[in-house]
């Protein structure tokens, strides 16, 4: 099945690459990981995945795709290696939740590109909630680059749109 997959994906690319100059990233989703890991062992992981995700991220990168993202929700830190062995260049949406730390992930891996690690949950409480939350990971992980700023996945609906605007606020007052 795996095999398939990266057939049909390679497939896909190469008529996308026939009828398209450049593209700029490409995302790739699996949702392998819950919050307390891998739905499958690292070693299975490996065997079977990770030589098709090599495949399908060569192509990319023989067209100049350098940024490729992995979409997974959970707690993947045992099999984030495995992903850059496949050549996945960054993940998100960094769940929090499941035990996701961005902060960690930038000091142990500073070339992965990282996309969200702000705990959305936060974003229900107040103002001081948020500001610690937003305090304890912008300056971080833009002084160090590599990282879009976002929840670590959808808004949930208890968010009251004035947190969410401040959430917004505090954290372009780092990029400026």
């Amino acid at each position: 099945m795996a095999r398939t997959q990266a057939d049909l994906s390679i497939a896909l690319l190469n008529k996308v690459f026939a009828a398209i100059d450049q593209i700029d990233y490409a995302i790739m989703w699996e949702d392998m990981c819950y919050n307390h890991g891998c739905l499958i062992s690292p070693e299975h992981f490996k065997r079977i995945l990770v030589p098709q995700y090599r495949r399908i991220t060569e192509v990319l990168h023989a067209h100049g795709v350098d940024i490729i993202l992995l979409d997974c929700d959970g707690y993947h830190d045992e099999i984030l290696p495995l992903w850059i062995e496949g050549g996945v260049t960054g993940v998100y949406p960094l769940e929090v939740a499941a035990g996701e730390d961005p902060v960690a992930l930038r000091r142990q891996y500073p070339e992965l590109l990282l996309v969200g690690g702000i705990d959305k949950r936060v974003l229900a409480k107040d103002r001081a909630a948020i500001k610690a939350e937003v305090d304890r990971i912008v300056p971080f992980l833009f002084d160090h680059g590599g990282w879009i700023p976002s929840v670590d996945h959808s808004v949930p609906h208890d968010v009251p749109l004035e947190n969410y605007q401040y959430y917004l606020d505090l954290t372009r007052e780092y990029m400026s």
